[in-house]
């Protein structure tokens, strides 16, 4: 199972998504909906920032959160220290402020001991298809050292277990066993909203709590509004472009006993995006998930 029109650059073996341009023009579209879906919060968390504090974003991608982040605290006439780290630089911005910084860096083995005792609060988001429970705990565990005491960790995840809820017709309903079998072979954590506070807790971390939000997808044929929820979620386009984003892995691994070329899962995810763009009952949830370092 092999083609090259298939092949885009994926930055890691272990993380199921690309990191190119295409892929950073649906991360930024895909920004905008999930602070939609929080009530246009950039973040949850209890903090009160001063300036001159410093923050991490992990996973940051293009950096769009933090840019944004940054500018809503600037308006407030505070001035924030704000580190960027990715596995890869393919996404950096070409400009932003000096008191934005990007390298590339992994939330599991971050600089030691720099970073010690450091920041007042950290942000990551959708790391769900790049982790495994040994990755997890270790990034969990680099967290909870990198944050200062009386700092916040806020973990932005997704519903990646239980896929019925945008299983609404057999096409959508295969796609699904098959990115099951995908995340099974790969070790992925389904179930985060559970998974996350209880090693959170087993870190150190106290006050942990889960906001759960849904995002609806598809249901755009007409007018009538969607039966899950009235906050815009994901099109049908734009959940389409997700799970085109990992033909690459399913390529490779050969289609898991579910598809057998690369045309096949193509016209799989073309099939499905007619079932989600027609659906008014499809959706996803994502969660918010916080954690206090105490005092020490």
């Amino acid at each position: 199972m092999n083609d090259e029109s298939s092949q885009r650059y994926y930055a890691s073996k272990q993380y199921l998504l690309p990191a190119d341009n295409v892929e950073t023009k649906r991360l930024d579209a895909q920004h905008d909906m999930i602070t939609n879906v929080f009530e246009g919060r950039l973040s949850t968390a209890p903090t009160t920032l001063i300036t001159g504090d410093r923050v991490l974003e992990s996973a940051a991608g293009s950096g769009i959160w933090a840019l944004e982040f940054f500018e809503k605290n600037c308006a407030d006439g505070i001035i924030l220290d704000i580190e960027c780290i990715d596995i890869s630089s393919a996404q950096f911005p070409t400009t932003h402020p000096p008191q934005i910084h990007f390298s590339v860096n992994s939330v599991v083995d971050l600089p030691n001991p720099e970073w010690s005792d450091t920041f007042a609060y950290a942000h990551q988001r959708l790391l769900v298809a790049a982790m495994n429970d040994s990755l997890w705990r270790s990034a969990v565990s680099e967290l909870f050292r990198v944050i200062r005491p009386d700092g916040w960790v806020e973990l932005v995840e997704i519903e990646a277990q239980d896929f019925s809820s945008w299983s609404v017709g057999p096409n959508s309903t295969k796609l699904a066993s098959l990115i099951n079998a995908m995340y099974g072979a790969k070790g992925v954590i389904g179930d985060l909203s559970v998974y996350l506070p209880a090693i959170l807790k087993e870190a150190g971390f106290t006050d942990v709590k889960c906001d759960k939000r849904r995002a609806s997808i598809g249901g755009e044929v007409d007018a009538t509004p969607h039966k899950v929820t009235d906050v815009q979620g994901y099109n049908s386009g734009m959940w389409r472009e997700l799970w085109m984003g990992m033909k690459g892995p399913v390529v490779e691994a050969g289609g898991y006993g579910i598809v057998e070329t690369v045309q096949e899962y193509e016209a799989l995810v073309e099939s499905s995006t007619v079932e989600w763009k027609a659906s008014k009952e499809a959706y996803t949830t994502f969660f918010a998930i916080l954690a206090h370092k105490g005092e020490m």
